[in-house]
């Protein structure tokens, strides 16, 4: 079934399912937005209705213990933890700044090998310094060239940078990880540049709304927010404990997974068993038609799909053979193809109508990766692996197996686990 990724309710109500049973179970609908707002912001247009949404890369999950887990939200744009090299002298808040992303240091830059320098006269060493001086106002001169408000590298930044940078009234920030610098990039449209003299003014980020620096609990954070069309967001988490904001997380992931999937391949099918039930019924009939061995791979596949409903109804504590006696007729003479378990009452339900689904890219995998798993097996000839158990201190050594020879051409040798 095709699933329409605008619609915000149909969204939470697959995504609920997926967290339920958890630990955030009672704050479903909160995680379910979280999750939802988290992959639709970071989410790329591929076409034809389908998304693509790197998790791992543009979606950053913030935990700050203290306040309510009610107070957790997504930020368009992107939190650091990091304050500006410069509090006294640099604004902790800008609208609409224009930002500047660095991959190296505004600082005198250093010769690869041991460099030893002979001064005769004190007048040698002030031409030193001064030759600094100049090397560091010119990579100034070159990025104020194009009016930022905010300066941010990954490398160092020394005092003198901030001197001439604080005195053209842009704040900085220093020694920012990789990882957060490439986000910054994807939210206010910036291009991280290796060099000052190869600035331009298309890569100066003008899409954020807002620069801000606050102090929560113990620690400042910066916040870059309010993009205009982010393409990468932070999940700011708030909770009593750090045990709790990592249960929190880890439940926040599983959502947003569930969400990735759908807005990448928005196709459904029904939980409950009722898809493993409809795949198994079809094997029976084909294999119906298949005669002599042939007819065998299909009824064990048959047989292999009946374990996911077996092991739900075993869950339940249901009499098992009862219940997938049921659901076998209903689905063999074509009653309901959408029938399946409930895992909370136990009942046989129809899934359309409970909305307990599974997604198409996840299930399909699955079925994929369990074959394919099964094929290799097959494939395996008289081979058999042999794992030596640890012997205890002071026991004797371990009675050697027998070697039982197979009659086959090769006479190859097996020995039994």
């Amino acid at each position: 079934m095709a699933v329409d990724v605008n619609d915000r309710g149909a969204m939470l109500g697959l995504v609920k399912s997926s967290i339920g049973t958890k630990f955030t179970g009672q704050f479903g609908d909160l995680i379910a937005d979280l999750a939802i707002d988290a992959t639709t912001t970071a989410g790329v247009d591929l076409g034809q209705g389908m998304r693509e949404v790197d998790i791992k890369k543009y979606i950053k999950v913030e935990k700050v213990p203290g306040g309510q887990l009610e107070d957790s939200r997504v930020l368009k744009g992107v939190m650091i933890n990091k304050d500006v090299v410069a509090p006294g002298k640099m604004r902790r808040k800008i609208v609409n700044p224009r930002i500047i992303l660095l991959d190296c240091p505004v600082e005198y830059k250093k010769g690869e090998n041991q460099t030893n320098a002979e001064l005769m006269k004190e007048e040698d060493w002030q031409v030193l310094l001064e030759m600094e001086e100049e090397y560091i106002k010119n990579l100034c001169g070159q990025i104020l060239k194009f009016k930022p408000d905010l300066v941010i590298t990954e490398k160092g930044l020394s005092d003198l940078a901030i001197h001439y940078l604080s005195k053209a009234g842009v704040s900085a920030i220093r020694r920012l990880r990789k990882t957060d610098n490439n986000r910054i990039a994807k939210a206010c449209g910036a291009v991280i540049v290796n060099r000052p003299e190869e600035l331009q003014e298309s890569d100066v980020g003008t899409r954020a709304g807002l620069f801000e620096v606050k102090k929560i609990g113990d620690e400042f954070f910066s916040f870059i927010v309010d993009c205009k069309d982010p393409k990468a967001c932070t999940v700011l988490l708030r909770g009593a404990s750090k045990d709790v904001l990592n249960e929190v997380e880890r439940n926040l992931q599983d959502a947003m997974s569930v969400a990735r999937n759908i807005l990448k391949n928005p196709k459904l099918l029904p939980g409950g068993g009722a898809t493993e039930l409809t795949v198994s019924a079809t094997l029976k009939q084909k294999s119906s038609s298949v005669e002599g061995v042939e007819k065998w791979p299909y009824e064990a596949a048959a047989l292999a799909f009946e374990a996911i409903p077996r092991t739900l109804a075993q869950n339940c504590g249901l009499n098992v053979i009862r219940i997938m006696t049921q659901l076998q007729g209903k689905h063999a003479n074509g009653e309901n193809a959408w029938v399946g378990i409930d895992g909370r009452t136990g009942d046989i339900v129809d899934m359309k109508e409970r909305k307990i689904w599974d997604s198409y890219s996840v299930k399909a995998q699955t079925f994929k990766t369990a074959i394919e798993a099964a094929c290799m097996l097959l494939r395996i000839d008289d081979i058999v692996s042999g794992i030596k158990k640890k012997q205890a201190p002071g026991a004797s050594a371990p009675k050697q197996p027998q070697i039982e020879t197979e009659g086959d051409a090769d006479n190859e040798q097996m020995i039994p686990e």
